[in-house]
């Protein structure tokens, strides 16, 4: 079975660029993905000085282009096989608080001095938190409660899927400036590959491959344990602490120094007011590492959490299955509810219980808390997982013995979720077979349209398992689109051929 795609997507306006700027300087091997002559700053990754802005040309959207040299071609190649494998595994990582890693491929042509590996992640567009937390003190402003503990959900909750992962991913390189903000307050943090780099193949990087430890003005963000043994979760921990403390004070004041001292650290500590903010912080950058709280136990600390975990849960349900309500169905139910009447009530046996009133909850904060889940500013925590990972991709010091075998390139995957189904089943002229046309709207208001022709012999199961394997639909999705096919192809096998014919 083949099947051609159509998408729809919005034509987007963006004002006219620079020819300079949009200049195409490469394109990928499969033309998907080109590469401008603008260049951006998306986190600092050691030897990689420069990445560039690129299209996305399926997809409508900027993206980074990002490419490290390799300065021996044969060192290049003893390292091919558990690059492919490391880069194959970063593709499956999947948060939404975490920069997405979309593409990669190995460029080894006779034409290139120097092996490159190239691969393709999302655009920041906003800049870094560290970006905006200079602009914030240079108008003199000061940082919003509520912002800060919403940031740091968002960031633990990242570190708390990485560090459940079996065996757990330690990222290593987590500063203000590889931690990322959207313009509607939305936290990613990237550079999540750059131990790739760091630990296993610094000697064969061309250039300067600058060990971060190094860099004066990042040291701070580095435990004291940093380089002395194996990287483990409670670095990242310590390095979160550093973040949380620089976005409630906005900078760590080093009076003048280049290097960010342990009394500048404990002095911005001590001068934040709320206590449970001061306790929240300390317990990150303890110096005893087996002291320091794991993500998943940051996430319920007092200070951080607000929402209960029923309401949590019951937002993000309303927003996955939106598509199935129209529009207006929430502006309408609670148009219908009587403002004095009981929604819920606490009652104790030995004293008076509590009432709450439709009245008590507004209906504009109840559309700006589902908006904001929408956007991914209140993240399940406890219910997000971290996914199976081969060794490889967490434990970088190990120098295994690399076996060469052929290894395929890598193949595209859909990680979008399937919204909602339709399809149409039609008779050909001889009634043999029929075409198939299956409309499938994703998770981010796109459209497929997949056609093909089918045999009564043809299996659901098949049709299915040969989208995910051609990248239309995701894994996950597979069982469910079998079943919907199943149900569709026995009640059209089923109708009389004469029935069809007359319709016709």
């Amino acid at each position: 079975m083949t099947m051609s795609e159509e998408r729809n997507s919005g034509s987007g306006g963006k004002e006219e660029e620079s020819e300079d700027e949009s200049e195409i300087l490469e394109e990928s091997p499969c033309g998907r993905w080109q590469k401008r002559k603008e260049q951006v700053s998306q986190g600092n990754v050691p030897g990689m000085e420069t990445a560039f802005l690129a299209m996305d040309t399926e997809e409508g959207v900027e993206v980074v282009w990002n490419e490290v040299q390799f300065s021996d071609k044969k060192v290049f190649r003893i390292h091919e096989d558990r690059m492919r494998e490391m880069f194959e595994n970063l593709m499956r990582v999947d948060h939404p608080n975490i920069v997405k890693f979309h593409k990669y491929w190995l460029d080894t042509r006779e034409s290139q001095s120097r092996a490159r590996v190239i691969f393709i992640t999302e655009y920041m567009s906003s800049g870094s938190l560290k970006q905006f937390l200079k602009k914030t003190k240079k108008n003199h402003k000061t940082m919003n409660v509520k912002a800060w503990k919403r940031w740091c959900t968002q960031i633990l909750s990242a570190l708390s899927y990485l560090h459940s992962c079996h065996p757990p991913i330690v990222h290593g390189n987590l500063t203000c400036d590889t931690i990322f903000i959207q313009h509607n307050g939305l936290i990613k943090i990237g550079s999540v590959w750059h131990r790739l780099f760091v630990n296993v193949f610094p000697e064969a990087i061309y250039g300067n491959v600058q060990h971060h430890w190094d860099d004066a003005t990042n040291q701070h963000y580095f435990a004291p344990e940093y380089g002395l043994a194996e990287d483990v979760c409670s670095i990242d921990i310590y390095a979160f602490g550093i973040c949380t403390l620089e976005m409630a004070v906005l900078e760590i004041q080093a009076n003048g120094d280049t290097v960010v001292s342990k009394e500048a650290i404990t002095n911005a500590v001590q001068s934040l007011e709320d206590p449970l903010m001061k306790e929240f912080t300390q317990s990150c950058v303890r110096t005893d590492a087996k002291k320091r709280p794991t993500a998943h136990d940051l996430l319920f600390h007092r200070v951080l959490f607000e929402v209960h975990s029923l309401k949590l849960l019951a937002a993000h349900c309303f927003i996955n299955y939106q598509y199935q309500l129209h529009d207006n169905c929430l502006e309408e139910k609670t148009r219908t509810f009587d403002p004095n009447g009981v929604m819920a009530e606490i009652r104790h046996g030995d004293r008076p219980g509590v009432e709450i009133k439709y009245s008590n909850v507004s209906p504009l904060e109840l559309d700006k808390f589902l908006e904001d889940v929408k956007n991914g500013i209140y993240p399940l925590m406890n219910f997000q997982r971290g996914l199976t990972m081969p060794r490889t991709l967490s434990i970088f010091q190990e120098r295994m013995e690399t076996v060469r075998t052929p290894s395929p390139e890598p193949q595209e995957t859909e990680t979008r979720k399937v919204v909602q189904m339709h399809c149409n089943l039609e008779f050909n002229e001889g009634g043999t077979r029929s075409h198939l046309s299956l409309l499938l709207k994703m998770d981010d208001k796109l459209q497929r349209q997949l056609n093909c022709d089918v045999l009564p012999t043809d299996s659901s199961k098949d049709l299915a398992s040969e989208l995910v394997q051609y990248a239309f639909i995701s894994e996950e999705d597979c069982e469910k689109l079998a079943g919907f096919l199943e149900d569709a192809l026995c009640k059209h096998w089923a109708r009389p051929l004469s029935e069809e014919s007359s319709r016709a």
